[in-house]
């Protein structure tokens, strides 16, 4: 894989890292919590695990 293959790759998975996030912060908190099981304050967390495993 080239550099430039290398860092575009990079920059994509930020980009989904940060739309992922921002979606489940946006969650309001009876649906996050009582419906899907999850705190948005653990935004970060979630969206790291769903975007680099």
């Amino acid at each position: 894989m080239t550099a430039f293959a290398t860092l575009r790759r990079t920059l994509e998975k930020r980009a989904e890292y940060l739309r992922v996030k921002r979606e489940i912060e946006a969650l309001p908190v009876e649906l996050a919590v009582e419906d899907l099981g999850i705190y948005p304050g653990d935004a970060d967390k979630i969206a790291r695990r769903a975007v680099y495993g």
